[in-house]
C-alpha cells in the first residue's frame, strides 16, 4: 500500500514561503524600483544594493544592475556624498558627516576631500548652530556640559564648541 506525500504540495502552496521567494513577489521590476529610489533622492551603491536586496533573484543581477545604473549615471557615490553635506552641513559637524559617508560606502578620497572643506567653514557653521538654540552663554557648570553635549552630538569638533563657549564657568 502506498501512502501519498502531500508535504511538497502544501509547502509550495503555503502564502508564508511564496512571500519569502524574491521571484514570486508581484511588483515592478528590479531596474524600475531601483530608479524609483533614485528619482526621490540620490542614494549611495551600499545604500541601494540593501534597498533592493530582497526582491533581487540573485546578488549577481544586482551587482549587474547597480553597474549599469553607475554607466548611465543614474547612480553615482560623488553626487550622493555632495547632496548629503548640502542637506545636513548647516545642521551638523563635520564628524558627524563623515561618519555617515563611511556608514555608506563612499571612498576615503572623497571623504578627505569633502573633510577638508567642511573643516575651513565648520566654526561659522557651529556658532550659527548654538545661536539658534542657546544664544546665551552658560551660566553655570551644568549648563555648560549641557551645551556642550548638544554641540558634540551635532558632531562639531571639541575645538569649535570650546571656542563658542568660552572657559567652563565654576559658579552656581
Amino acid at each position: 500500500m502506498a501512502v501519498k506525500d502531500d508535504s511538497f504540495e502544501t509547502m509550495a502552496s503555503c502564502p508564508q514561503d511564496a512571500a519569502k521567494s524574491p521571484a514570486a513577489r508581484p511588483g515592478p521590476s528590479l531596474k524600475s524600483r531601483a530608479i524609483a529610489y533614485l528619482s526621490r533622492r540620490e542614494h549611495s551603491r551600499r545604500e541601494l544594493q540593501r534597498k533592493l536586496a530582497p526582491y533581487a533573484e540573485d546578488s549577481n543581477a544586482l551587482e549587474q544592475l547597480l553597474d549599469e545604473l553607475e554607466r548611465e549615471n543614474w547612480l553615482s557615490n560623488e553626487r550622493f556624498a555632495h547632496s548629503l553635506v548640502n542637506r545636513r552641513a548647516q545642521r551638523e559637524g563635520a564628524g558627524r558627516i563623515v561618519q555617515t559617508l563611511r556608514q555608506h560606502g563612499v571612498s576615503d578620497e572623497q571623504i578627505a576631500e569633502i573633510n577638508t572643506s567642511l573643516k575651513e567653514t565648520e566654526p561659522d557653521r557651529a556658532l550659527e548652530v548654538w545661536q539658534k538654540k542657546f544664544s546665551h552663554a552658560p551660566a553655570n557648570a551644568k549648563e555648560y556640559a549641557r551645551q556642550y553635549r548638544f554641540m558634540a552630538s551635532r558632531g562639531f569638533s571639541t575645538d569649535c564648541i570650546r571656542r563658542i563657549l568660552g572657559d567652563i564657568p565654576y559658579g552656581e
